[in-house]
This record gives C-alpha cells, structure tokens and sequence, in this order.
C-alpha cells in the first residue's frame, strides 16, 4: 500500500464506498459470509454476535447491549455523572487502513422497534483524539444509528502535535476516518438490523463542519443529508489565523492587550453599532455594516482600563483585518468580525500568556507538519509553503459539490457572525463561491442553504438566541423536498428561555414586525436586506 494513492483521492461518482485504501471492497467480499443471518438479527444475543464479524483492515473491540439508564464514558471516574440513554447496543471497533493508523470508532444503534430507520454520522471538535459521547447520545435519544471517530489522533483539544512526523495520521484526521468511519458503521447495522438506513445524515460543527463538508465534496455519496456548523474547511489558511492574532499582540509587547480591556472593547462595538438593525438588543444582526474604527476608545493621555494605547488600536485593527501577505497583499484569512471580542476561543486565548510570562511562543498553526523549523515566521514565504504542502491533504474550500448535487444530496450551513475562532467571513466566502460554481444563487439554494446566526459564537453560545435543531430542519428538505426558510433559535439562560428569534435562510435576516414582544420569535419576519 502506497501513500500516494491516500494523498488525493478523486470525488465518488461511481458504486458507493469505493475508497483507494481498499477497505471498502473488502467488506462488500466479506458482506456476505459475516452477516449475522435475518431470522436470529433481532434476539437478545443479536449485539453480541457483532463481535464475531471479520472485516479487512476492521477489529471489533466491543458489541454489548447496553441497559436503559446512566451510561457512563469508558475511561470516565466512578464518580464523573453518566449520560441518560435508552436501551442500545454499542459497538466499538478499530480501523487500521494503513500501518500507522489506528482510527477507533463507535456506532451506537436502537433496537429494531426503536430505530427511526436512520443513520447518523457526527463530527468532532479540534484535533480530534477521543470519541464524542454527548454527540452519540443524543443521536441515540433521537432513534438514530449514531456513529462517531476520535479521527485516529493521538492528541486532543487545540493540540495538533500528532501530526508532526506522522503523515498517515494527517490523512485520517483530513478526511480518510470520517469516510471510514461512515462504511463500516453502515455495514455493521445493516449486519444488525438486516436491513439498509433509509435515509444517512452527517451533522458537525467546527471540525466536525469540516468532516461535513469534505463527506459531501470527497465522498458524495455517503449522505443524503449534511449539516456543516462553523466550518474549519479552509483549514490550513485558518490556522495561520490564530498565529497572525498572536504575532500581533505579542511581537512587541506594548501591542499586547489585557485580557480584561475585552469588554471594554466589545462595550464599545455594541455603542457604535448595536441600533444599525432597529433595535437596541445588543445583538449585531450583520457586522459587515458596523464601521467601528479602534481608533475612537484610543487613550488621549496615558493607559488605562478604559481605552487602548496606539499600539494596541493597531493590533485590533490587524485582527480584524486578518493575515496578508506582505509582498502581494493578498488576505490570507478574514480576520474576526467586530463583536466577536468576549466569545471563547478567540481573543480570551490569544491573549491568555502576557509576553515575558516565559511560556513558549506557539507555532504558526500546521506550519509544525511541515519542513518549517522556526524561529520566526515569513508570511510570504513561509505562508506560500505551507499552503502548497498541506491545502491538498487538508483543505475542502473547492466549491464544487457537483457530485454531491448530481445524486440528490442537500447541505444545511450555519454559523455565528460572532464567532472568533473560525471568523463568518470565511464561511460566506465560501457559499458565494458555491454560487458561482453551481450556477448561481438558486440553483445553489435548491440542494445548499446557509444560515447566518446573530451574536452566536464559536458554535454556541454568545448574547443571543443561539440554541436551534438544524437537523430537524435539513430532515424534511431531504425526504419531503421541503427546504428550510428559518430555524428558531431560543436563547436559554440558567435554564430558562430568555428570547427566541428567528435565524433565516441567508440573505436574508430576522426584522421586528413593529409590534409584539421583541424577545418573542413570532414577533419577527426573514425579509430582504
């Protein structure tokens, strides 16, 4: 088995889970001699028997029906609080496509008289590393087949150190455990319940909007239905965002600025820009139209808690610009738009070690997976080379979802405008590209709908009704060709519902009627700009 057959793999036009690493004709041969037989699928041992299925490249570490009540994580503390599911029967298994990888899995299915007759693909966040849980969970709470990967990473959170040295695992992170990941979970419950899903969605945001996007323009034909939150899809220019941040509040250490000027400068936002959209809810309804300038809570005199020294005006205005490069003036990157500045993962982690804290100075994004070995960092050569090595293995920012569009498949975008992590620019960016590539706006809107939420951050949270069910509405798009025009998105505070508001189809946006609660969602119409 050659790396370069993994490197690139073409979109699937042809038969279904076709894959250059191979695993996918081998379980379609073995399909047949280790299916469990129709008239035993649903007895009691029907799970276990699972365990004895022989599949290429596939070890079955576990198939175990799992009593209705409190599951606990595996590897979790005998006093860390379990998940409330129903009845199920887990199984995890191991993918070993190539000798490197070591991609676990976790396909979690109702009994037959639960199922919903659905299957389920869910994403992760970050590097990777661990199986999500919560995400099975609620996928099982709903009646689905639910799966999930660790995206066979050795590292978790915002630590991409597995990748140094490790070229197949990149691959599995890119795209290959998803798609992996996807086959085998669908072999495994056709085996259980002898019978195929009716219909097969994916839902991720971040990493997971990443994983989304890559099934749809790699993988056309693994889901019907794709929701793809805030997604990370033009990886390797995203990550030398959160570097050129960094190089900007800390190069010289009078840019750096206090963690706690933060509200400050969101106060500040909010006064210049929160009326724009008729009403005084601080919420910014589209932050293209705030021309806040850093330059007006400039300190007249000396620093102090309520304003920004020069330097540290011009480190919010590169921000807000994003990365360029110096000889052409290129914009790598859209930097993060204003009110974005108190959400987490952005702003509150850049600024988090004060220069002379001694911690080391992190390195720019994915450039550590590559030749360069630092220090410092040239963003027109550097930057060039970097994107030339990594964009094949990583990025999904081609807009061409022809395939995906050609068997029927519809793909739900949101994301917040507020999100300072994976900034909205980029994601808007990339469904005007689809636009253009798929024959313009309704052609696109007819199998691709983006949603642009107020005041959300980094895939929740932030001043604003952010809770919504996106998969609650692609589900009637895609077996009723109903598609969505608005999701209710509800803002929950301790518990509560505080408001709810409307989140429309994009362009357009959620406008008062003039009459009626302005925390009340029907009070509320999706209008043009």
């Amino acid at each position: 088995m050659t790396t370069s057959r993994l490197l690139a793999p073409p979109v699937r036009t042809g038969r279904a889970h076709r894959s250059p690493e191979g695993l996918c004709y081998a379980i379609a041969a073995l399909f047949s001699f280790c299916s469990v037989a129709p008239s035993s699928a649903q007895t009691p041992n029907a799970c276990d028997a699972l365990g004895t299925l022989k599949l290429a490249d596939v070890t079955i570490t576990a198939a175990t029906p799992v009593e209705p009540g409190a599951f606990r994580a595996p590897g979790a503390s005998a006093t860390a609080a379990g998940m409330n599911t129903p009845a199920f029967c887990r199984v995890a298994a191991t993918l070993t496509p190539t000798a490197e990888s070591h991609i676990r899995i976790e396909l979690w299915m109702p009994p037959a008289n639960a199922w919903n007759g659905k299957f389920l693909g869910t994403g992760n966040g970050g590097a990777g590393g661990a199986i999500s849980y919560p995400a099975l969970a609620a996928g099982l709470q709903k009646g689905y087949a639910v799966t999930n990967t660790d995206m066979g990473t050795s590292t978790t959170g915002l630590d991409f150190s597995f990748g140094v040295g490790h070229r197949e695992m990149v691959v599995d992170w890119g795209y290959r455990a998803t798609h992996l990941m996807t086959v085998v979970a669908k072999q495994i419950a056709k085996t259980y319940y002898t019978r195929e899903a009716q219909q097969s969605y994916f839902m991720g945001c971040s990493t997971g909007g990443h994983q989304a996007i890559t099934e749809a323009r790699r993988y056309p034909e693994d889901y019907n239905g794709i929701v793809a939150g805030d997604p990370a899809n033009n990886r390797v220019r995203l990550h030398m965002n959160g570097y050129w941040a960094y190089e900007a509040t800390h190069a010289d250490p009078a840019s750096y600025i206090p963690p706690s000027k933060l509200p400050m400068i969101n106060k500040a936002v909010l006064n210049a820009c929160d009326t724009i959209d008729g009403l005084a809810d601080g919420i910014i309804d589209d932050p293209r139209k705030c021309t806040f300038d850093p330059s007006t809570i400039q300190c007249s005199g000396a620093d102090a808690a309520d304003c920004l020294t020069p330097p540290q005006v011009a480190a919010m205005k590169k921000i807000y610009q994003g990365p360029k490069n110096p000889r052409t003036g290129e914009l790598i990157f859209p930097g993060m738009y204003v009110g974005s500045e108190v959400n987490p993962l952005g702003l509150d982690r850049t600024l988090a070690n004060a220069p002379g804290s001694g911690r080391p100075e992190p390195p720019p994004g994915l450039a550590i997976w590559t030749g360069w070995k630092g220090p410092g960092y040239d963003w027109d050569k550097d930057a060039s080379r970097v994107i030339s090595e990594l964009s094949p293995l990583l990025d999904d920012a081609d807009p061409d979802l022809s395939a995906f569009r050609k068997r029927g498949g519809k793909l739900l975008l949101y994301t917040g405008w507020a999100d300072p992590l994976i900034p909205a620019a980029d994601t808007l960016h990339y469904y005007e590209g689809l636009q253009k590539k798929m024959g313009g706006a309704q052609a696109t809107a007819d199998f691709a709908r983006l949603f642009m939420v107020p005041g959300m951050g980094h895939c929740a949270g932030g001043n604003a009704p952010t809770r919504f069910d996106a998969l609650a509405a692609l589900e009637p798009w895609v077996e009723q060709s109903t598609p969505p025009e608005q999701m209710i998105a509800a803002q929950v505070v301790q518990g509560a519902t505080k408001r709810t508001r409307p989140i429309c189809v994009y362009p357009q946006v959620a406008k008062w009627n003039g009459t009626g609660s302005q925390d009340d969602a029907a009070s509320f119409s999706c209008t043009a700009r």
